[in-house]
Order: C-alpha cells, then structure tokens, then sequence
C-alpha cells in the first residue's frame, strides 16, 4: 500500500519540485536501499513523458563524499537530477559542476517512505517561496550576521560578497533545492566567525539524531575550536577529529528552515527544515558560495534563534519576522 501512498509525493517532486517537461533526461542517483523510492520517482517521470534513467551506486561511506565519475558525467549530461540516497552527496564537486552545467536538481537524503507520505512533503513550496527568498536577499552580502539563542549560542560572522541561497523545493536551471526542508542560507566569509554555538535540537548525522543534551562550540577565526557536552557531543567531535581534516571544522553555514509541515525526527531534511529553527553547518561550504572543500558537512541545528542582519532583526526568539 505504500507504493500506492508514495505516488502523491512522487507526482510533487516531479511535477512541481522539478517541473519535468515532456522528452527531459531525469537522472536518479539511488542506493540499493532507496530503490522504492526511485522506482516510484521514475514512475512519475514516465507518465510526465520525462525519460528517467536510475542510476545505482554504492552507499558512500561518509557524508560529502564524491559519487562516482560515471555517474557525476550522467548528472553533467541530465536536464534535472534527484539525489535519492542514505549518505549525502550534496556538498560535493559533482552536484556544483552539474548545477554550473544548467541542469537542476534535488535532494532527497535520508528520505524513507513514510517521508513521501507525511511531514514536510505536504507543505504548499510555492506559498513559502517568498518569504525564503526574501530571506535569502536580506543575508546576502550582509556586513554583520549576530545570532543568539536563550540556550547559549552566540556567534558573529560577515557574509560581504557572499550570495543568499534560497532552498524552497522548488528549481530552475543551475539551481539545486533540498526537499523536504525549506530553508535560507548564507556561507560566512571564511575567517570571520567567532563566538558560541550551542545546538539544542538536533545533529542529523552518523546516527546522532534528536538531541538528548546541547553540543557547545566555541568559535574562533572561522573555526569550531572545542566541542563539549554528553555523548552525542562526544561522538561528533571523535567523528570530525577522525577524518584528519581540519576543514571539517569550519563554519560554512547559517541556514533558518521554514517549512510549517516538517518536524524534528532525526532525519536530516525533516529536521532542517523545521520553522522557526536554524543550523549553522559546518565543512564544505563550495555549493553554498564559500570556498571550502571538506570531507563533511554536518549541520548543527537549535531553537528560538534570535537573527540581526545590519541592525535588523529577521527572526526573533523562533519566530520568523521577515515581513514584518
């Protein structure tokens, strides 16, 4: 029954996330695991009079590891591509050389089949495009970024020269979205972040998920430069440090999610996109306007953020307050 369930949302990514248009190459990009998931994604695809292509890869091992060059020249050579797979591969040269190519993709990581049913997926994309554009437009280039949250955090960067990036579900060519996360972000000019970060609500990674107590950053010239708190805390800083990268500690991102569906379950675009919530990722920032490549890209995501952009408060304790 759920195959029958999943169509509706496969019929959304399609038709309104994609906008396949008759005779278009739709690449997959899949796992063993997430075949239903593709099957009925290409099923949408063929009855739109796209021509989907399934490609199966190898899980990779880690978050932002490169896919496979076969696969990366398919999405070079793909009108729109979707990501359907269990390890991300969004941070990664293929999907900013595939997005420079003019093709459009999305992403579906982590995605199961109850999330093609309920949740995120639900949300009308088009009513909320405005309000995350607008976003978008207020932190690009901003001189001064200040976030503070009653748990903790607070952290300052510049995004001079930086652009918005406005992830509503929604693409055209040469864009790329999340799905079902609706968010705003912006990529700190490397070097300039400083201060504290404290994540209350989730670390949708290597297991980690929902938290069960903070994870405190301390935040110097750009880089996280000490983790503490319980065993989730723990288990990312030990996972970061395995990696040899010292880039794996950069900040790269300030992203609000603004999806009234979505909800903190401990998968990744869910909990992203929860309104009212932000994360600031960190490693790679390449695909976000920044300059860093590393061998991750983690977000750390909290609650009843306060966000001042040049003076200007655009959420305030949560709530977004962009028009008001």
């Amino acid at each position: 029954m759920k195959r029958v369930l999943m169509a509706k949302g496969a019929h959304k990514i399609i038709n309104v996330s994609i906008g396949a248009k008759p005779g278009e190459k739709i690449l997959i990009i899949t796992e063993a695991s997430k075949m239903s998931i593709a099957e009925s994604l290409a099923a949408a695809a063929f009855a739109a009079g796209s021509e989907p292509i399934i490609t199966v890869m190898v899980p990779r091992e880690t978050d932002g590891t490169e896919p496979p060059e076969p696969i990366a020249a398919a999405m070079l050579a793909s009108d729109a591509f979707i990501c359907v797979v269990g390890k991300s591969i969004t941070h990664t040269n293929a999907v900013k050389k595939a997005k420079e190519a003019g093709s459009r993709g999305v992403v579906l990581t982590q995605f199961s089949e109850d999330m093609m049913i309920h949740g995120g997926i639900e949300c009308d994309f088009a009513a909320i495009a405005p309000e995350c554009m607008e976003f978008a437009k207020v932190m690009a280039g901003a001189k001064k970024i200040h976030l503070t949250t009653p748990f903790g955090t607070d952290l300052t960067f510049s995004a001079e020269g930086r652009r918005g990036n406005a992830l509503y579900c929604m693409v055209k060519p040469g864009q790329f979205s999340t799905i079902p996360t609706i968010e705003a972000n912006v990529s700190p000019l490397e070097g300039t972040p400083s201060g504290k970060i404290v994540a209350d609500a989730s670390v949708p990674y290597i297991g980690i998920g929902v938290l069960n107590e903070p994870v405190v950053c301390e935040v110097k010239n750009g880089f996280i430069t000490s983790m503490t708190g319980g065993s989730q805390a723990k288990k990312l800083y030990e996972d970061l440090l395995s990696k040899k990268d010292p880039n794996c500690f950069n900040v790269a991102e300030l992203g609000v999610g603004l999806n009234p569906n979505c909800y903190f379950c401990g998968f990744m675009l869910e909990d992203e996109g929860v309104r009212g919530s932000c994360h600031i990722g960190i490693g790679t920032s390449i695909t976000l306007g920044g300059t860093v490549k590393a061998k991750s890209h983690y977000d750390l995501i909290m609650t009843k953020a306060t966000i001042n952009v040049d003076g200007r408060i655009i959420m305030k304790d949560g709530v977004p307050c962009i028009f008001d």
